[in-house]
């Protein structure tokens, strides 16, 4: 039997996790069960529950002040990598096969929202619309707890994402590589849709860790110089 507060914790779970995979939580962000809690006016226990659920599926991270953005480091970019190489590829050529016309409805009109939010360079929209593909391909893969793996392991991803997308080459370069896997899909072509996600992802790995690499530089430049002022102070 339900118990009404297992629908609150899954509308926190959607409601966070939707915005996990749109970017709208930045890593500096904290997460704390009472602040959710009070936004909703229910009590504190839902709240912790559906933060819990993220920690535990890999999306957060409790600190001492909180939940957070789970941070890769360079390793776990190239491992989670890894993994993905493993399961998509073969997701999508099954994708390919089984790919009804509303699906293929859904992925043009993701990748039409794709090509306005970098011609506009509008950021959000194009973190939401990589999800909207994402989610619409996902759905002719007949195996749902592949889709469902599948599904997290790009969310992990969403922090250094947009610093990808922030880049207007890089995101040019990203586009160019889902249209390619955009056409292949319309094709009902397995091998070539294979194909092209294994190149797009072997890319994705390359621009991920330089951006993530560029993100550790500055971060430890930022803790130098807030060192050096604070040794200043004290001397």
């Amino acid at each position: 039997m339900t118990k009404p507060t297992d629908n609150l914790v899954d509308a926190i779970y959607s409601d966070l996790r939707l915005k996990l995979q749109r970017s709208a939580i930045s890593p500096s962000e904290r997460l704390v069960d009472t602040e959710i809690a009070a936004t909703r006016g229910i009590s504190r226990m839902p709240a912790r529950e559906a933060l819990l659920r993220l920690v535990a599926e890999g999306y957060l991270v409790g600190t001492t002040r909180g939940f957070a953005v789970r941070e890769l480091s360079p390793e776990d970019i190239s491992g989670l990598f890894e993994v993905r190489r493993q399961l998509e590829p073969r997701a999508a050529a099954s994708a390919a096969r089984d790919m009804t016309p509303g699906i293929e409805e859904e992925i043009t009109a993701a990748m039409k929202q794709v090509e306005r939010a970098l011609g506009e360079s509008d950021i959000p929209a194009l973190l939401a619309a990589n999800v909207d593909f994402r989610n619409a391909w996902l759905k002719a893969v007949r195996n749902p707890h592949m889709a469902a793996t599948i599904s997290r392991f790009m969310d992990y991803f969403q922090s250094v994402r947009l610093g990808t997308f922030a880049d207007p080459s890089t995101a040019e370069r990203y586009i160019d590589g889902l249209s390619h896997i955009h056409a292949a899909f319309l094709a009902h072509d397995p091998l070539m849709v294979q194909d092209r996600m294994t190149l797009f992802m072997f890319a994705a790995e390359e621009a991920y860790l330089s951006v993530r690499r560029r993100q550790i530089k500055e971060a430890e430049t930022v803790r130098s110089a807030r060192r050096k002022k604070a040794s200043r102070g004290t001397a």
